[in-house]
């Protein structure tokens, strides 16, 4: 049945022009609507979340997670919008989905940061970042995101179980980190760039001495003072390395490069005579200008993406 119009001009243009507006919002709405999207359908709490969880058990990921997301729009002061937010950022960790997840999670944080679940949406937070981490060629900056929010989680709840996970996940991202600063030392000591390359194995050394670079590190650390001419900062590298790791391969090269490069008695030296480094054979052990020492190539393997890490169904309480 049509809507009659007003008989008056005025209020006819009027009418006319509310209707093309109307049908213009609507247009607009439809077309800026994605493939993704949940129509609103108004349906009661129980009926969208119980859809939400079978979707879940159907590993449906992405579906659950925008169901779940549509329990907190249509009954945000409900208690089961709070057991939604969580399950959504747990859906959208399965789904791969991490920013999403990370998101959700800081969420529920933000709404309720005194929960008993707190400490599983911190959790998830970690994980989110976890997962991302790239190769140590590529930006650590989501390496350190995922160290620091691991931190967090156990300075907040060190007595969880998700704390105890953490703990384990913090040595592979700091020996990652480490890879990262081994990687850039490297690049920096093929192009006789030793005070550079100095730095970065220093900083392993001081910083990241419990990861599998440190050997490594010790032994570079010998290799540069040599070349920058400190050769007694190269035996102090070496003794320590000794005492560390005498096993092993690194230390056998430091301990052949220092006997290359005796002690200098510096009171028997002219007047004027200035120490200086041998570089010649200390540049043949840079690896790619000889073949005694193999590259350690390790560190460039990526430690979170695609590990499948399952963090367990939360199951929120109230």
């Amino acid at each position: 049945m049509r809507t009659p119009l007003p008989r008056s001009p005025f209020l006819r243009s009027l009418a006319i022009g509310l209707i093309a507006a109307t049908a213009l919002t609507t247009t607009g709405c439809a077309r800026n609507r994605t493939k993704g999207d949940i129509p609103y359908v108004a349906r009661d709490v129980g009926t969208l979340y119980t859809a939400a969880r079978k979707q879940l058990d159907q590993r449906n990921y992405k579906i659950a997670a925008a169901l779940f997301d549509e329990v907190e729009r249509q009954h945000p002061y409900s208690v089961w919008a709070r057991r939604a937010q969580l399950m959504s950022a747990f859906s959208y960790y399965l789904a791969h989905d991490y920013t999403a997840s990370i998101q959700s999670a800081q969420r529920f944080l933000t709404v309720h940061p005194g929960n008993r679940d707190a400490a599983y949406a911190y959790y998830l937070v970690s994980l989110g970042y976890y997962e991302q981490i790239s190769d140590v060629t590529r930006d650590q900056k989501i390496t350190q995101q995922a160290l620091d929010s691991l931190g967090e989680l156990m300075r907040r709840y060190p007595n969880t179980r998700y704390a105890a996970d953490a703990r384990l996940k913090v040595d592979l991202v700091r020996d990652h980190l480490a890879g990262k600063e081994m990687e850039i030392g490297r690049f920096y000591e093929v192009r006789g760039q030793w005070l550079a390359a100095n730095g970065r194995f220093r900083k392993v050394v001081e910083e990241y001495q419990t990861t599998t670079h440190t050997p490594e590190a010790l032994m570079r650390l010998t290799e540069t003072y040599l070349a920058l001419g400190v050769p007694d900062e190269a035996r102090k590298s070496a003794a320590v390395l000794g005492a560390n790791y005498p096993g092993t391969q690194w230390y056998e090269r430091a301990y052949k490069l220092s006997n290359e490069h005796p002690p200098v008695n510096v009171a028997a030296l002219a007047p004027g005579q200035q120490i200086v480094a041998d570089r010649t054979s200390v540049a043949d052990s840079i690896p790619g200008k000889s073949n005694d020492i193999k590259r350690d190539t390790s560190a460039a393997a990526p430690i979170g993406g695609g590990s499948g890490t399952n963090p367990g169904n939360p199951n929120p309480g109230n």
